[in-house]
């Protein structure tokens, strides 16, 4: 007779009914140094262990490869020991003696998980994370194994992470719980006490009380994104054909390329798309401008690239971006924004961000610019003056081009718009042509 299997983790308290838990679903919202990670990994194997189906699936995903390559792979390798019967550190996976297989990524790299299948997946700090990672490729994973899923993490405003756990309380099949630090005694007061004294109220509300409500600590634009929110600016822009509709483009080389489509009308900025991804030639992007003018009508002005455009590449035959854009694209409408700094780009874009109206449909690049952030030193505690590169950073650096050059389109009417006849029975105009034909008293303001 074999001897039980014994395995290394002893789970704190707080976390024996999550263990335990019967729910598919899952999220816990914890304060920092709770152990969730560890918990986390453990609630793996333990649930790969136990799973029937063969060639069975598992994933951890950190906000980034090196983060789950530094903390969660030597916890993954620690506590699997026991029941592990293959690793490849390279690959960051793991095999347990019933075939199942557990595997770290970085949310990263989101393609590396496309072509897979999961039984169950786990997503630390998802507030850090790209908020399409799950609808678009995460779940679709889980659908023919009917797997699992669990979110945890620390808040950080209204995000992906706020909209999942709102949505699971409202859910009688999920498993939600929150954890805060002056609720489940894991840190002593004293230490609560110290963190409370040398953090702000936002800090620490946010990283030990849980609170969803607190200003993102870091962010650049929070309180600009706050106002447009309070003021119902995130609504349904119509496109009005009357005005030439622009673009500004952030280009990735190795990661994400970002695209905002929007009006300048009389003193009002009104976004009315956006578009990010990952690892598209140049021929997919021209081809998507050329998509959104059959699909909406849009009359293009000029379209905005950053300066580093001009750059070459040997991918491209040594033709710079420009000039690959440039043959599918007349030159004329193409222009280089000015090279400011990003310190200065970050105030021109607070300052349009007062005057700027969103569609519903720009729903990412918005999460984008509330959670864009400065670097944080985690040796001084202090926050860099620079921001901090992750998955929002293409969107808003495209903002902030259109941030810098929105006043060069302010109000210039297309010369050939039409608009309906005043009387019955005319045709459409122009609009010069409206003016000389209409009586004076109707051209003031009503």
């Amino acid at each position: 007779m074999s001897s039980p299997i014994k395995l290394k983790y002893r789970p704190r308290s707080v976390f024996e009914d999550f263990h335990n838990r019967k729910e598919r679903w899952a999220v816990i919202v914890a304060h920092r140094r709770c152990g969730k990670t560890v918990a986390c990994i453990n609630d793996l194997i333990v649930k790969a262990l136990l799973e029937n189906k063969k060639h069975a699936q598992y994933a951890y995903i950190a906000p980034y490869y090196s983060q789950a390559k530094s903390v969660a792979w030597r916890y993954l390798e620690r506590f699997a020991e026991p029941v592990m019967t293959k690793s490849n550190q390279s690959e960051l996976w793991v095999e347990l003696i019933n075939g199942a297989r557990i595997r770290l990524f970085g949310a990263d790299n989101p393609d590396s998980l496309r072509g897979n299948f999961l039984d169950g997946v786990v997503l630390d700090e998802m507030a850090d994370m790209k908020p399409s990672l799950w609808g678009e490729i995460i779940r679709p994973l889980l659908a023919d194994r009917l797997g699992w899923a669990t979110f945890i993490g620390t808040p950080k405003g209204h995000n992906a992470f706020y909209d999942i756990y709102n949505e699971a309380t409202k859910k009688p099949n999920w498993y939600v719980k929150v954890l805060r630090a002056d609720q489940t005694n894991l840190l002593p007061q004293s230490e609560l006490d110290d963190a409370k004294a040398s953090m702000s109220d936002n800090q620490y509300e946010q990283e030990f009380l849980c609170s969803f409500e607190a200003a993102i600590i870091g962010a650049y634009y929070g309180q600009e994104m706050r106002r447009i929110t309070d003021l119902e600016r995130i609504t349904t822009v119509d496109y009005d054909p009357m005005f030439p509709c622009h673009t500004a483009f952030d280009l990735g080389f190795n990661d994400s390329t970002s695209i905002w489509w929007f009006q300048v009308v009389y003193g009002e900025i009104r976004v009315l798309d956006h578009h990010s991804s990952n690892g598209q030639p140049i021929s997919f992007y021209t081809g998507l401008l050329a998509q959104k003018e059959d699909e909406f009508g849009y009359k293009y002005g000029y379209h905005y690239l950053p300066h580093d455009a001009r750059a070459k590449t040997l991918a491209s035959g040594g033709k710079s971006i420009i000039e690959q854009i440039a043959t599918k694209i007349d030159i004329k409408h193409l222009k280089i924004v000015p090279n400011l700094s990003i310190q200065d780009g970050i105030q021109a874009t607070r300052l349009a961000l007062t005057r700027t109206w969103f569609d519903n449909r720009c729903e990412e690049g918005i999460e984008c610019l509330r959670q864009y952030q400065r670097e944080w030193d985690d040796d001084k505690k202090v926050f860099r003056d620079r921001p901090k590169h992750d998955w929002t950073s293409h969107s808003a650096d495209a903002f902030r081009y259109l941030s810098i050059v929105w006043k060069d389109e302010d109000s210039p009417i297309l010369s050939d718009s039409r608009v309906k006849g005043l009387y019955v029975g005319q045709t459409d105009v122009t609009l010069n042509e409206m003016w000389k034909e209409t009586p004076k008293t109707v051209n003031r303001r009503i």
